[in-house]
């Protein structure tokens, strides 16, 4: 039996020992590179549950408020004490809940994302 050469499957010299090295450690950054784009990507599209929850109250609150102290601010000029209040609570309210509609409907589509779907799988071959 004949031995094999020392050398087999490696570079015969050492600039051609980096050359190697030096390219895989330029394509294994571009591959980090690139899957480091993309969660940042997503990440940043994201929202926290606290913080749905806090734009969800702060939208239904102020609407209430603005609307209450409308009502407030004209019950103060007119004289007709609760009056304007009372309605322009419950208009504030009826907008405060379709604020909180709008809101829920636009952070879902934002969330949401089209399924992803192979070529091969989507094609069927009946023979």
């Amino acid at each position: 039996m004949s031995k094999p050469p020392k050398n087999q499957g490696r570079p015969e010299n050492a600039t051609e020992v980096t050359r190697d090295l030096a390219s895989r450690i330029a394509s294994a950054k571009r591959e980090q590179d690139l899957k480091d784009s993309s969660a940042s990507r997503q990440a940043s599209g994201d929202m926290s549950t606290m913080a749905r929850g806090m734009r969800i109250a702060t939208e239904f609150i102020a609407a209430i408020l603005v609307g209450t102290v409308m009502g407030y601010l004209i019950d103060l000029g007119l004289g007709t004490s609760p009056w304007f209040l009372l309605i322009l609570f419950m208009v504030g309210f009826a907008a405060g809940i379709r604020n909180v509609i709008r809101v829920v409907t636009e952070l879902n589509a934002a969330s949401s994302s089209p399924p992803v779907t192979g070529a091969k799988d989507d094609q069927r071959t009946d023979i």
